[in-house]
């Protein structure tokens, strides 16, 4: 089972998707730099994501993201780190997001953002048994490398809406293992381009009702959204359903604890590689602080996305 997550690491998979959260909506800077300082709050965002749990070699995904605004209210400055292993490869991102703010009326925002830093990589490629003897791509380790890169994002916001689209790594970084014969390219990271986009709309005096959108397009592989909609409960709970396209399915519940924590949950089956069958589903959780300035309790809260 290993060897199937090894061949992540070769050429012809390439293209493969970069982000996987059923928490999208609620950990937006991971995806989009535009949206840093968006919350009128000092955020601190932690997510885990074990998929495919019991499968051997399967992926494992952290992201922690903090962001705040600042100056006069149309700078927003953050931090986004994400690390995620599967298999044989390790790969980490360490940015700084970076977000003008327009005020495009009392309500209504419009942000564009920037994010750059460090990507290191590393594969642990000399354990995997192929049944080939002297694999070049497989026989030796690609140690700790990094490469800088750069992304860009546009996040349209007001209280009960959203839409952005990015591309959080613009370079093509590919990384090799230099001991291997020629020089063989293992891994390489491709352009993604996201589009994201959420609504709430008023059911009755307890319900909401805030259905959201994640979709992924890369060059080689097929275009997939996330579809999910979530019943809000007295602005406290939220109970969810996801579909992934041609992927998965998966329920999602949260709770506000009060006005600035948030703690959150969803557990995913998997339909390309079937839970039940293979492995134990995936499981995520999130958690959320909001830090609110003592000038800004003025603001509306709460705060939907």
């Amino acid at each position: 089972m290993v060897m199937l997550i090894a061949l992540v690491a070769s050429k012809d998979a390439m293209a493969q998707q970069d982000a996987m959260y059923t928490h999208y909506s609620f950990n937006t800077l991971a995806v989009n730099p535009a949206y840093a300082g968006s919350r009128d709050a000092l955020t601190f965002t932690a997510l885990h994501r074990s998929q495919w749990v019991s499968f051997p070699g399967a992926p494992v995904t952290q992201t922690l993201t903090i962001h705040t605004p600042i100056s006069t209210d149309n700078v927003g400055l953050g931090l986004s780190i994400v690390n995620d292993k599967a298999g044989p490869l390790r790969h980490t991102e360490v940015n700084v997001d970076v977000a003008y703010i327009l005020n495009v009326n009392q309500e209504d925002r419009l942000a564009f953002g920037i994010k750059g830093g460090v990507d290191f990589f590393k594969g642990d490629f000399a354990d995997i048994m192929t049944g080939e003897e002297g694999d070049d791509v497989f026989g030796v380790n690609v140690g700790t490398k990094a490469k800088p890169n750069f992304g860009m994002g546009i996040y349209y916001y007001k209280p009960k809406f959203y839409a952005g689209i990015s591309s959080p790594g613009l370079l093509k970084n590919s990384y090799s293992n230099d001991e291997a014969a020629n020089g063989i390219e293992t891994y390489s990271q491709d352009q993604h381009l996201y589009l994201i986009s959420g609504a709430v709309f008023d059911i009755n005096f307890d319900w909401k009702f805030k259905p959201t959108t994640f979709i992924k397009l890369t060059k080689g592989a097929p275009i997939e959204a996330d579809l999910t909609p979530t019943f809000i409960l007295r602005d406290r709970v939220n109970l969810g359903v996801m579909y992934r396209t041609g992927d998965a399915f998966g329920l999602l519940a949260g709770f506000n604890l009060n006005e600035q924590f948030l703690l959150s949950y969803s557990f995913d089956w998997s339909l390309t590689n079937p839970t039940g069958k293979y492995n134990d589903g995936s499981h995520e959780i999130m958690l959320r602080y909001d830090f609110i300035y003592k000038h800004r309790r003025k603001i509306k809260s709460p705060r939907y996305f």
